[in-house]
């Protein structure tokens, strides 16, 4: 039985206007999510702008959110880093405060030789905390590979992987290879992962739509295609954005026409032009519509 069941949200991180972390906004966030149905919540991921946050601010977030989900639901915790050791440090850490796991990236500031994926992963594993693996070739260096995710797998405490590929044949792949339970990484194959055998979908959009996100993936893995694929044609165009470079600054704008604005992001990342956010709001529109 898979550990990381259902939706899990891959928080965005607010902020105030003078981009200072705003945790009694991100609590209240929290709350509504888990309000609202979602399975689980994911924050110190890329969505959440990591690599923005200093080592004060980044622990305070993750004790922010595991204080108020206060076990209603897992917490896994996002534990990329430039080196293995302050990887691992925040595995600790996740681990003191009560995290249910992690999000682990492989080495992320170059390319790394297989030996030195397997090894990092070795170390992470070691704290004894259940770790997700993250596949993401499209943002970071490292394609893990089916073959190379069999050879993870045979740490104890390696148990999933969060598939960010885009290839919705790498799922399928991993099931027959390997024993880990698979999550759907990117939003716009929500739907086709859960009718492949996924059991879990690390999300972006859902921050601004929890409840149609948990109903999608919901009807997709109960096998109800026609059901799902009614809600999923209003919500595609809207997930498409979660695989674009801009998936930060796209969803926290859906967040505000949401009703939950949670503020910008943090430079580098800048506000998007106009047009882009109108062709948002327009697919935001288009998803709350009652028929396609």
């Amino acid at each position: 039985m898979a550990k990381f069941n259902g939706v899990y949200v891959a928080l965005v991180t607010p902020f105030t206007k003078d981009y200072q972390v705003d945790y009694v906004r991100l609590t209240e966030l929290c709350n509504w999510l888990i309000e609202q149905g979602v399975d689980g919540l994911v924050p110190g991921g890329s969505l959440g702008e990591y690599a923005t946050l200093t080592a004060e601010e980044r622990a305070k977030l993750v004790e922010t959110v595991i204080e108020a989900a206060n076990g209603r639901v897992p917490v896994l915790v996002g534990s990329g880093a430039p080196s293995t050791a302050q990887s691992v440090k925040w595995v600790q850490h996740a681990k003191e405060h009560g995290a249910a796991g992690i999000m682990a990236l492989p080495p992320i500031n170059y390319k790394p030789l297989e030996n030195e994926i397997i090894e990092h992963y070795k170390a992470l594993s070691e704290v004894g905390l259940p770790i997700v693996a993250y596949n993401n070739p499209k943002d970071y260096p490292t394609d893990l590979t089916p073959d190379l995710l069999a050879e993870i797998s045979k740490f104890e405490n390696v148990v999933g992987v969060k598939e960010f590929s885009g290839d919705v044949r790498r799922m399928q792949e991993i099931l027959e290879k390997t024993d880990l339970e698979v999550m759907v990484g990117v939003d716009d194959l929500a739907l086709e992962g859960a009718l492949v055998g996924a059991t879990g979908w690390i999300s972006g959009v859902p921050n601004a739509l929890p409840k149609e996100g948990v109903e999608l993936f919901h009807l997709g893995r109960e096998g109800k295609v026609k059901e799902a694929l009614k809600l999923y044609k209003r919500l595609l165009p809207l997930f498409r954005y979660d695989a674009s470079p801009q998936l930060v600054q796209s969803i926290k704008y859906m967040m505000e026409l949401a009703g939950k604005p949670v503020g910008s992001t943090r430079p580098p990342r800048l506000p998007l032009s106009k047009e882009q956010y109108q062709k948002i709001e327009e697919a935001f529109h288009y998803s709350k519509r009652l028929t396609v």
